[in-house]
């Protein structure tokens, strides 16, 4: 690792501590100034505060060719009424989805996993209600290994009731391929991501070539076991990879990247015929994504410290749309 490599890693490893300190997050809150300069970096990567936010960023992807997820910002909720308020919040972007997208994801962490496993389970059983009705997907991001069991019990148990519900795995987890073998050959709907968390040696795989094979592989195994797989990353030689393997000649694969990241990769892919997923997010919650958003690739931090500078409005979606 070279000198400009270990402070990016240091970058990176201080922002995700930053993102975890409740006490640095309440003073931004109630710092007016820094709350206002951190929220237009933020405008990047998240759609707004509110639900029309999410839902007018998503119809111009929509109008633009894209397929959209959207989410409702949240994780670690400890509190039965903001759990269950949250619920009600996702139920009522299910019902408006409309033409905006069809796919809504969201942590279970959210919706009462910090709580109690069962708590998430009814919550999820209520919004899965919903989006079967409404022909919406649900899709379970997936959190810290220490909550993956749990995370992976609620999806089994929900999924046998309604199909229309998709699962994250995470390519740096040791386990992930006995997790995806455990799924079984009955066709779901499958994420696969590199895995953001900082985890121990022993349970998770560094950024590697070796990483890089091992998110092929199951992307592999997933569309030979009939399953729908989201190929959710920015990485190049990832995307390149599973181009030249022909994973997206099935019809059974898209991609997926993360609203305001790469958007010229994104409006690349499409432009050569290729299914584009963008996940788009919008809540209160945004100071923790901001962090994540940076800290995943350094470099955003001098988009952010343009955003904050700027007397522009900050508008991704624009980068998505292709011109003649």
């Amino acid at each position: 690792m070279n000198h400009e490599q270990a402070w990016e890693q240091r970058l990176t490893d201080t922002l995700k501590m930053v993102a975890r300190r409740p006490d640095i997050k309440s003073y931004v809150e109630q710092t007016p100034w820094l709350n206002n300069l951190l929220q237009r970096a933020a405008g990047q990567y998240v759609a707004g505060e509110n639900r029309q936010d999410g839902h007018a960023a998503a119809r111009r992807l929509a109008d633009a060719g894209y397929k959209t997820s959207l989410e409702y910002i949240g994780e670690n909720t400890a509190d039965v009424k903001m759990c269950q308020a949250a619920t009600e919040e996702m139920k009522s972007l299910i019902r408006e989805l409309g033409v905006s997208g069809d796919r809504v994801s969201f942590d279970l962490s959210h919706i009462g996993l910090s709580i109690e496993t069962d708590l998430a389970y009814r919550q999820l059983m209520k919004l899965a209600e919903e989006a079967q009705s409404a022909s919406v997907e649900l899709f379970i991001s997936m959190e810290e290994s220490a909550k993956t069991d749990r995370i992976l019990d609620v999806y089994r148990k929900a999924v046998s009731h309604y199909p229309n519900i998709g699962i994250t795995l995470q390519a740096h987890l040791n386990r992930t391929s006995q997790d995806l073998a455990a799924i079984g050959d009955s066709p779901r709907r499958i994420r696969i991501v590199k895995g953001a968390y900082q985890e121990p040696t022993e349970y998770a795989m560094s950024r590697s070539a070796a990483l890089d094979e091992r998110y092929l592989a199951l992307v592999q195994d997933a569309i030979q076991r009939g399953h729908r797989v989201s190929i959710a990353t920015h990485d190049e030689r990832i995307i390149n990879g599973a181009i030249t393997l022909g994973l997206l000649d099935s019809g059974s694969a898209e991609f997926e990247m993360l609203y305001g990241i790469r958007p010229e990769l994104s409006a690349k892919l499409q432009a050569a015929g290729y299914p584009v997923r963008i996940y788009v997010t919008y809540g209160h919650e945004w100071f923790l994504y901001l962090c994540h958003r940076i800290a995943e690739y350094p470099p955003n931090l001098y988009r952010a410290v343009v955003d904050m500078a700027s007397d522009e409005a900050v508008e991704p979606y624009r980068a998505y749309i292709r011109t003649p």
